[in-house]
């Protein structure tokens, strides 16, 4: 059977008949759609990539009694040079090598992840602008790897999805500190502060090796109206004034001669153990807070002679005395003592302290002999002992003179 034209049934296409109307509004839709996604702004991705921070640069390494103190500046931007709008966490690694004369240390293809700081808590660590991260190092870090170098690499985080490369690498040789002295303490001479304390004798890991000398330190000096409101001896030393290193010694005691009494002072020993070429310092001995008193007197006066002057030209009479000036700094002048019993303590002739070794007594009497001494008075008004006396008589045949007013010049 053919059609109307003549063509077999098998070779006619058929014409689908017209979708209704609904079809033609969703379709209107989904052409909108996707015409507003291709009109998008131009160039920018689809998805933004993660922010990797720029990697550490500056990251170093020290030593301290049985800490390793690592310090670091933390990136600001990304390697796209996009701000950090948020502090990144930290990764901090660490692996230990042999020490290699003459050769720097590889980074381990896979560091060994010691610690990881979240980005909250960064701030804990932040000193000034810089991290400061202190790692405790245990017995098996030494036992486990001797004469070895603690090798630490840093990376930061601002995603999830990536961290930043690896920081520079930063190797330190370690070695065990030995313990740290437990019986520091002070006593107060006329000369100044003495310390003494007993030798450590062992380390974390065994006995302490060749020690050559022992740190000691003093916070600077803090008056003693400033003292008052200060806390703990730590809290003074490491906030209010830092401990400065004062000298070095072989062995104790240490004797701080350059101290002002009334002064507040705080004191630690550390001691200095040789391995090898490498010198390892211990941490902090127990910190000594004191305030100086001065209540030593100053040594006795040497060499007072008294020579009898007799009268000349209208003048009287008189004995003239003199004596070495005391060796030490603080004296601020002198006594004059006078008996005429040997032995006898005497009675004072200055009314004020004499500033100078020097002194003439107008008001003796004729034919009586009088034994002198002498005092130094410091400046905290300490006396010292009385000095050998001397003696004087005057003759006889001296004419008695009335006496002056103010004994003594």
């Amino acid at each position: 059977m053919e059609n109307r034209k003549g063509v077999p049934p098998s070779q006619v296409h058929r014409v689908p008949a017209a979708p209704p109307p609904i079809f033609h509004f969703l379709f209107s839709i989904f052409a909108g759609l996707l015409f507003l996604a291709g009109c998008a702004a131009p160039g920018e991705p689809s998805a933004r990539k993660p922010l990797v921070p720029t990697p550490v640069s500056d990251l170093a390494a020290t030593q301290q009694d049985d800490n390793v103190i690592l310090n670091f500046t933390l990136p600001k931007e990304s390697v796209d040079r996009r701000p950090l709008k948020e502090t990144p966490a930290i990764e901090i690694y660490r692996d230990f090598a042999p020490l290699s004369a003459g050769a720097a240390p590889n980074a381990p293809a896979s560091p060994t992840p010691l610690v990881t700081i979240p980005s909250a808590m960064v701030d804990q660590y932040d000193d000034r602008g810089h991290i400061r991260y202190v790692d405790t190092l245990k017995p098996e870090d030494f036992t486990q790897h001797p004469a070895a170098q603690a090798i630490y690499i840093v990376r930061t985080r601002a995603s999830i999805k990536k961290a930043s490369a690896n920081s520079n690498l930063a190797a330190v040789r370690i070695e065990p500190a030995a313990d740290p002295i437990t019986d520091l303490h002070a006593e107060v001479t006329h000369q100044g502060v003495v310390l003494s304390w007993t030798p450590p004798q062992k380390t974390l890991t065994g006995s302490v090796p060749s020690v050559v000398s022992y740190r000691i330190y003093r916070s600077e000096p803090v008056s003693q109206s400033q003292s008052a409101t200060l806390n703990p001896p730590k809290q003074a030393s490491q906030g209010n004034s830092p401990l400065v290193r004062i000298g070095d010694i072989p062995a104790p005691p240490f004797r701080d001669t350059q101290i002002n009494f009334g002064n507040t002072y705080t004191y630690s020993a550390r001691t200095v153990a040789q391995y090898e070429d490498l010198q390892v310092e211990s941490a902090d001995s127990n910190l000594v807070t004191l305030t100086p008193q001065n209540t030593f007197p100053p040594d006795a006066p040497q060499g007072l002679v008294v020579v009898f002057v007799p009268a000349q030209n209208g003048a009287s009479a008189y004995f003239d005395l003199s004596w070495s000036i005391s060796p030490d700094n603080d004296i601020a002048g002198y006594n004059i003592y006078r008996t005429e019993q040997e032995g006898a303590p005497g009675n004072k002739l200055n009314l004020q302290l004499l500033l100078t070794p020097a002194f003439r007594d107008m008001n003796g009497v004729p034919g009586h002999r009088y034994f002198y001494t002498v005092t130094a008075v410091d400046r905290a008004g300490n006396e010292s002992p009385a000095s050998a006396a001397a003696s004087g008589e005057m003759p006889a045949g001296v004419p008695e003179q009335a006496p002056a007013n103010v004994p003594g010049t």
